[in-house]
């Protein structure tokens, strides 16, 4: 088969959507993708390495909060989407999307073990005519050196006889306004070829497809995407910490400030960040900087501000209970929200796991009320959640909200509790309250 064959007729099967998409990893990325295809007509093909992932999927219950079961069970049940532990399964797909984890080190160096692994696994069941997609989130760089290196050894030509493209994943777990169909989709190839292949497949389940001119850029896209949110935050935390020192409302005048209509953009503050992709993200552009001699210094000035958060969200917590009298060891407080973000359930370097540790060894006596989070372990602890409806506000010394969820009724809260520490904002269209204590 030429190059220009290989390519015509991957993309005829695209097009008439009979092509088999294979996914790699079916995590808070990969699954919603799997179902997209699948939604769209495309028979789709997920594996991932959790056995108890794999079960859960298989019976058509979602281990994702954004793929209700309801819509993932007739898809499996039919047999469009079908799910496997076994990689050689992906042996018969047309098109391969890896969605792995990328974690940092101990030393907040990227760990791509898992794409390598992945990008090992896919290369010992490469063939002619298929079209290979990185989403997970990485250093610039790594689609052309890590996984294209592995796909040639087999001496198979790209963007003729394989293709290889990187598509950075976008989604916002929770956010119900943009979801992975209406979200555009960054494409970058490592040949126009590839390029184009690859837009042919998004382009079956997305509104829009933004072709760059290489992986490269494409990598770079997407850490960009998070380091501006981290760096935005970090400047509005630390114009918190300022706001309190000045004796004025860090909320009243970024909502002041997002009155101009052009050259600003509102960011709020809070106990800290958290999630896969903020904490870790603008560590991989910094440490490639590096690799290449150049320290990234706004870089590692946002994350110092935005990691000592937590630490400066329990001194508040110890300055209101002792402007009453009373100290942290033994004080009952009652966290209001585990998850990173709210309408998740999501821990992952979540601050209020942080926030919650540190007042624990300081003897405090701490519950917590998350709809989304029945149990969590902190520092060794295994905690389970009280219910937010049943929960005396009263019996708590203080009551913290560290994540907005929805369920939680803002003016209960100030009706009901004794004092609060509210960092972000629930209460905030209640006016001043003189038990209330906002970031």
């Amino acid at each position: 088969m030429t190059a220009g064959t290989a390519a015509a007729e991957l993309r005829r099967r695209l097009e008439r959507r009979d092509a088999i998409v294979g996914v790699v990893g079916l995590g808070y990325v990969g699954l919603p993708l799997a179902v997209a295809f699948a939604k769209a007509g495309l028979p789709v093909l997920g594996v991932d390495a959790d056995g108890n992932r794999i079960d859960r999927i298989g019976r058509g219950q979602s281990p994702v909060e954004d793929v209700p079961d309801d819509v993932l069970a007739p898809l499996v049940r039919t047999g469009r989407l079908s799910v496997s532990r076994s990689i050689s399964t992906l042996a018969a797909a047309d098109a391969i999307i890896i969605c792995v984890p990328t974690p940092l080190g101990k030393s907040k160096e990227p760990d791509i073990s898992h794409i390598v692994a992945a990008a090992d696994d896919v290369a010992r069941i490469l063939r002619p005519g298929q079209l290979v997609v990185l989403e997970s989130t990485t250093y610039p760089g790594t689609t052309e050196e890590v996984l294209l290196p592995r796909f040639t050894a087999s001496s198979l030509a790209p963007g003729g006889e394989f293709f290889l493209a990187f598509s950075p994943e976008r989604i916002d777990p929770g956010n119900r306004t943009w979801r992975l169909e209406s979200i555009p989709k960054i494409v970058g190839g490592i040949t126009p070829a590839c390029r184009d292949l690859a837009c042919v497949l998004y382009g079956l389940i997305v509104a829009q497809v933004v072709p760059v001119t290489s992986p490269q850029a494409a990598e770079l896209v997407k850490l960009f995407e998070n380091i501006f949110r981290s760096v935005n935050i970090a400047l509005v935390n630390e114009l918190a910490i300022m706001c309190r020192r000045l004796g004025l409302s860090v909320w009243e005048i970024i909502d002041a400030a997002a009155t101009k209509p052009f050259g600003f953009m509102p960011f709020y503050p809070g106990p800290g960040i958290g999630g896969h992709c903020l904490p870790s993200d603008p560590y991989y552009l910094a440490w490639r900087a590096r690799m290449k001699g150049y320290e990234a210094r706004f870089i590692a000035f946002a994350d110092e501000i935005n990691a000592g958060m937590p630490a400066y969200t329990v001194q508040l917590v110890a300055d209101a209970l002792n402007d009453r009298g009373k100290p942290i060891r033994g004080s009952r407080i009652l966290a209001l929200g585990v998850a990173y973000k709210p309408g998740v359930g999501d821990v992952r370097d979540s601050p209020a796991l942080e926030i919650i540790d540190a007042l624990l060894l300081r003897g405090a006596h701490v519950d917590y009320a998350d709809p989304h989070v029945p149990a969590v372990a902190v520092g060794g602890r295994r905690l389970s959640a009280v219910g937010w409806a049943a929960a005396d506000l009263s019996a708590y010394d203080l009551v913290a909200v560290l994540t907005a969820h929805r369920e939680f009724d803002p003016a209960r809260l100030v009706r009901e509790a004794r004092l609060v520490l509210d960092t972000r904002n629930l209460t905030g269209p209640l006016g001043a309250q003189p038990h209330v204590i906002r970031l």
